[in-house]
């Protein structure tokens, strides 16, 4: 055997410069992307590190504190995966991130496990929330995060980022240009398809923001980000997301379907998840919207509701915008017309232009009134409005309204590889579903909104809790008690040796303190408390009486 082979090649040979394969997307990038420079591991980085960086980023896990598991908060049963599920779909990611390491340098491992992916990705959801123009600056002396800082080192974070990988380079893909979160796909689609609907669902087009250089990229100037990434979202009103599709080219139809078009294709295979004939309504708009599309969901039994370009609607004219705008604002005109057995009703209404929308299960009838605001008479004036437009105004914004929720704290890690726009922009999209699946289990138990976390607060919860993943919550912290019973117990420990009990916010956190019976009994850890039990906090890991005439369990934990 070589030697060359067995130690790996000297430090002054020529670099080898690996080939990517040849569907790779890794140099679809280019440098104009406004990315930060991308960190390149390096032997001696580490000895490298200035003295105010190694500082800035020691692990300090005594000041932090515990708070719940808010990717437990929508705790319904609604999106429980099944044992193993979860933990194998975490475990591939620091799995791939691994083997793509060890791809790039055999002689450099990065040795990734879960919790520290997920501290890693804790991290990230801080820095959605406290932005700054680069990431390094988490760590600098004048803008230290410590939210950040403490969790781990800065060349730590920025080696898992740089080897962060999906899916496995020397696989056989297919020509999939989804090759590289193809796993992150098929993974979350089951989740969000297990979710129970609401009655109103909505398609539409979603933009993943991004101006580099990509076969991928797409221009919508109707778009808030008109450049970038489209995803195509099955979602409710609220903007919970049921179903998506990545855009890579023109959309197959799913098996057992007749071909209607790229458009009608990506409609049908959203809608596989739909149950029919549960009285599910679904809303487009005219980009999907076909006479063959109305037929299809009508089939299966859903009925559809959408705008329509008239070119689409073979047969059936309506009056041009001219005619329409001399007989004044709230114009409408409805025809009707049998496809295949199937009843379609288009009506066309004229407020600032002409708009047709068509539908199989709704209207013009009944027809209300809107206010519009008239320049020439400098006042509001009633307009008619028939029912279909109204229906279509009301619950066609599901997906706008996903948008706005995940462009509030955007993470704006920059990268020169497309694959981690893509990773960034999923956790954005499941920390929104997992709140909203918050805020309904919330109603559901009559929780008033006041007490309810907003947004903010849900992914701030989220973020702490991945960061103290693999950390000692028993910690004791310095300073001042912060409360009465922190008093007592400083009083206690002055008598004598007294066991730690965990700080204030890791007592009340309300997340897995649960009594246990334990053989051995010992006194009650409760500061004013001298009484014994056999009663255990699996999580305190403190003893405390629970009985009929004493509850210091609950006392503890308040």
């Amino acid at each position: 055997m070589k030697p060359s082979v067995f130690y790996g090649k000297r430090v002054n040979a020529q670099p080898h410069v690996r080939a990517p394969p040849e569907e790779s997307e890794d140099s679809c990038l280019s440098d104009s992307a406004g990315s930060d420079e991308e960190y390149v591991p390096k032997p001696g980085d580490e000895e490298s590190c200035s003295e105010s960086d190694r500082s800035s980023s020691v692990r300090s896990s005594s000041s932090e504190e515990e708070v719940q598991d808010a990717g437990s908060a929508g705790s319904d049963g609604e999106c429980v995966p099944e044992p193993g599920d979860e933990e194998s779909n975490r475990s591939s990611s620091d799995e791939e991130s691994n083997l793509y390491s060890t791809q790039e340098n055999p002689n450099h491992a990065l040795k990734l496990d879960q919790k520290e992916l997920e501290q890693f990705i804790g991290t990230v959801l801080y820095m959605s929330v406290i932005r700054l123009p680069r990431s390094r600056i988490y760590w600098s002396n004048a803008c230290r995060v410590e939210q950040v800082a403490d969790v781990m080192p800065r060349d730590r974070w920025e080696e898992i980022k740089h080897f962060i990988h999906l899916n496995d380079n020397t696989a056989p893909n297919n020509s999939d240009r989804l090759f590289k979160i193809r796993p992150l796909i098929d993974s979350l689609l089951p989740k969000f398809q297990a979710l129970p609907q609401d009655q109103m669902l909505s398609i539409d087009e979603q933009m993943v923001p991004f101006k580099g250089r990509s076969v991928l990229k797409q221009y919508m100037p109707k778009k808030p980000y008109k450049w970038g990434y489209k995803i195509f979202v099955l979602c409710d009103t609220k903007g919970l997301v049921h179903s998506f599709d990545v855009y890579a080219g023109k959309s197959d139809p799913p098996p057992g379907s007749q071909d209607i078009g790229a458009s009608g294709n990506v409609v049908l295979k959203l809608a596989q998840v739909i149950e029919g004939s549960v009285n599910h309504l679904l809303y487009f708009d005219n980009w999907f919207s076909s006479l063959d599309l109305f037929v299809a969901l009508a089939n299966r039994g859903i009925p559809a509701l959408g705008t329509v370009r008239q070119n689409r609607l073979r047969g059936c004219s309506f009056s041009e915008d001219k005619k329409l705008k001399k007989k004044g604002r709230g114009t409408l005109e409805e025809q009707q017309a049998v496809v295949d057995r199937v009843e379609i009703r288009a009506v066309k209404w004229f407020d600032n232009r002409g708009v047709i929308v068509a539908s199989t299960f709704a209207s013009a009838q009944p027809v209300s009134f809107i206010e519009r605001w008239d320049r020439k008479q400098r006042r509001k004036v009633s307009v008619e409005c028939p029912s279909i437009i109204t229906l279509y105004n009301k619950f066609m914004g599901g997906v706008d309204a996903l948008d706005a929720l995940i462009a509030y704290y955007r993470i704006h890690i920059r990268s020169k590889k497309y694959y981690h726009r893509f990773f960034f922009h999923f956790v954005d999209m499941v920390v929104v579903n997992g709140w909203l699946l918050y805020r309904r289990d919330c109603d559901k138990m009559n929780v008033p909104r006041k007490k309810q976390k907003d947004l903010l607060a849900f992914k701030l919860s989220i973020a702490q809790a991945l960061c103290m993943q693999g950390k000692d919550l028993s910690a004791k912290k310095r300073g001042r008690p912060s409360s009465d019973m922190e008093r007592e117990f400083k009083k206690k420990q002055r008598r004598g040796p007294t066991k730690a009990i965990p700080t204030q916010d890791v007592r009340a956190d309300a997340v897995g303190h649960w009594p246990q019976i334990n053989s051995v009994r010992q006194r009650c850890k409760f500061p004013t408390c001298t009484g014994h039990t056999s009663f255990k906090c699996t999580k305190c890991n403190v003893h405390l009486c629970l009985n009929k005439n004493k509850n210091c369990f609950c006392a503890f934990h308040e």
